[in-house]
């Protein structure tokens, strides 16, 4: 299936849907909304992840293959222990495919947001001293710079593992309310319709 755009029909009502980008690109935010038009669970993943101290919990493969079990989900499509799993299981994904500069304008933000109000994520867990930046080569933002090209990669080798695999690229936040508003909407009245 050739890579969809922001006003490109969708094929299918999608049930399981992975939400891929960079940190900061605003998957869990996408991922939100995607739920929230189709009626389904979205399970962020990252708390599944993160146990307290920023360690990974032991269950965390375990609460990944649990969710992704059930028929219907929207995650983010991170973490390499589990992305060919979800992979396996999504039949759609989309691909948050933002500038750098956007990105790091986002993330940058969100960090700084989030450690001025000391705001407790997941399992209590809070962003670490600014001045981390300078020395912790997985600080987020950091990690944003460095991981942005990735997930060019990461799409490419799953549209030639799963070639039946509707993608849809986004490019910008525009695009994103446009494809929300747009085909995904249609996908949802087009299952009313059919179950009348």
């Amino acid at each position: 299936m050739p890579l969809l755009g922001p006003t490109d029909p969708l094929p299918h009502r999608p049930r399981r849907i992975l939400v891929a980008g960079t940190s900061g690109s605003g998957k869990t935010t996408l991922a939100t909304r995607v739920g929230d038009e189709l009626h389904v669970p979205h399970v962020e993943i990252d708390a599944l992840f993160h146990g307290s101290g920023w360690t990974r919990r032991p269950s965390f493969e375990a609460d990944v293959h649990r969710f992704s079990a059930e028929p219907a989900w929207v995650t983010e499509w991170q973490y390499g222990l589990v992305r060919a799993h979800l992979a396996e299981r999504a039949d759609l994904l989309v691909w948050l495919d933002l500038p750098r500069a956007r990105v790091m304008r986002q993330v940058v933000r969100r960090t700084l947001v989030r450690r001025l109000r000391r705001e407790r994520l997941w399992n209590g867990n809070v962003e670490p001293p600014l001045r981390t930046f300078l020395i912790d080569p997985e600080h987020i933002v950091r990690w944003a710079w460095n991981t942005h090209a990735k997930t060019a990669a990461r799409v490419t080798e799953l549209l030639h593992q799963r070639p039946e695999l509707t993608v849809v690229r986004i490019r910008s936040r525009a695009q994103a309310t446009r494809w929300l508003n747009g085909p995904l909407r249609r996908t949802v009245g087009e299952h009313f319709r059919d179950c009348s």
